[in-house]
């Protein structure tokens, strides 16, 4: 786990290494909880874990396609002492497995444990890792050398396209699994001439995605 687990509090795991090339790849930035997975109430036990039907296509397809997909994930679970890195890092080992079961592989995984309501040292009253903020975007596409302009994101909550918004990506997926329900208002408003947003019933919805040739 200390490979993952950065000394600035951030887990960020590169699970496949990118190819040696110096232009920027678009890529599919994916919001886990509601998207992947079934949204569970801090999900922290492997055995809570279930795949959103879908999921594992959209992500298999880019896979083949050499798009670079990676899972970012605010955990205020860990900031709220609720559960800590090592269930988290067992529920991640449950996904992946999953996920490699349908051919599908995440290219990295980036999780923010900060929040202004967590416990030391994980409280911060607006942490730049934290969605809506774009930090955990930005440390991917400086790691992974990916093309943020051309590249999208998938969320369930208004807080996933702001963060892609920030972070210069020219559009997101609003889908209403997990809190989309909630959220799908708030997301509508984010639309303007330099951020289009697209609403869809599920992940499924991203194969239509311009990131997708």
């Amino acid at each position: 786990m200390s490979g993952f687990l950065q000394a600035d509090g951030i887990w960020f795991e590169v699970k496949q290494s990118p190819p040696d090339s110096t232009s920027g790849r678009a890529a599919l930035f994916l919001d886990r909880d509601g998207i992947v997975v079934d949204e569970v109430h801090y999900l922290h036990k492997p055995a809570d874990v279930k795949l959103i039907d879908g999921a594992a296509a959209v992500i298999a397809t880019a896979n083949r396609a050499g798009i670079p997909v990676i899972l970012i994930t605010n955990q205020a679970g860990i900031g709220r002492g609720y559960y800590g890195w090592p269930e988290f890092a067992a529920t991640q080992a449950e996904i992946c497995a999953r996920l490699r079961a349908e051919d599908a592989e995440l290219d990295a995984v980036v999780a923010c444990p900060f929040h202004a309501d967590a416990q030391p040292p994980y409280r911060h009253p607006n942490h730049p890792c934290r969605k809506p903020g774009p930090g955990m975007l930005l440390m991917a596409a400086d790691a992974l050398n990916l093309d943020l302009k051309r590249s999208w994101v998938v969320g369930d909550q208004a807080s996933d396209l702001r963060a892609g918004r920030a972070a210069g990506l020219p559009g997101g997926l609003h889908v209403l699994t997990g809190h989309g329900q909630d959220h799908r208002s708030d997301a509508e408003t984010l639309r303007g001439p330099d951020f289009d947003v697209r609403l869809a019933d599920s992940v499924s919805a991203a194969l239509r995605l311009p990131v997708f040739p």
